[in-house]
């Protein structure tokens, strides 16, 4: 039987998730060097399905701790994505943080880890990348955020409480 590869310039959104889980799984079991799987996500995030994938992955499993951890040769391939990872991690950021307060509201403290713990991994990613890159991007958050939600079409605006938590966290990048 013929083992079947996937083609990471290929891989659908799911894939790259599941790829990302694979490799998290393996470096985590010490089967995979940092190096070697630095390489790896840096072909993943070329594209824009591997870029969501791998981040949608990493960011929100507990038990991958890449993220935790941020290898240096991890932080350099990051760098090497420029403006679509800094985005990316941004977005996250933004929608994890709105998510808290929600949470909070809720009262699912559950749900509320695990969006501090995205925000946290966000921020700890943001302050390792080209410092323009992420300043530039947090302005321009800042000048549209009245405009952002919580809905893909913005059509949910966020609340006063969520966007000045928002503000809150990107501050704190800088500490």
């Amino acid at each position: 039987m013929k083992k079947k590869t996937i083609n990471l310039k290929e891989a659908s959104f799911t894939q790259a998730i599941n790829i990302s889980a694979k490799w998290c799984k393996e470096w985590g079991e010490d089967l995979l060097s940092e190096e070697v799987l630095a390489d790896r996500i840096a072909e993943l995030i070329k594209t824009k399905n591997g870029l969501r994938g791998f981040f949608a992955y990493a960011l929100s499993d507990k038990d991958c701790l890449l993220l935790d951890k941020l290898p240096f040769s991890i932080i350099f391939k990051l760098n090497e994505g420029g403006d679509a990872v800094v985005e990316i991690v941004v977005k996250n950021l933004i929608m994890s943080t709105a998510q808290i307060i929600i949470h909070q509201r809720d009262n699912n403290h559950e749900y509320e880890m695990t969006s501090e713990n995205i925000s946290d991994r966000c921020k700890a990613i943001l302050r390792l990348l080209e410092t323009k890159l992420v300043t530039k991007t947090i302005n321009q958050v800042l000048k549209d955020l009245n405009n952002m939600g919580n809905s893909f079409d913005n059509s949910i605006k966020y609340d006063s409480e969520q966007k000045e938590f928002i503000k809150k966290q990107f501050l704190e990048i800088a500490q």
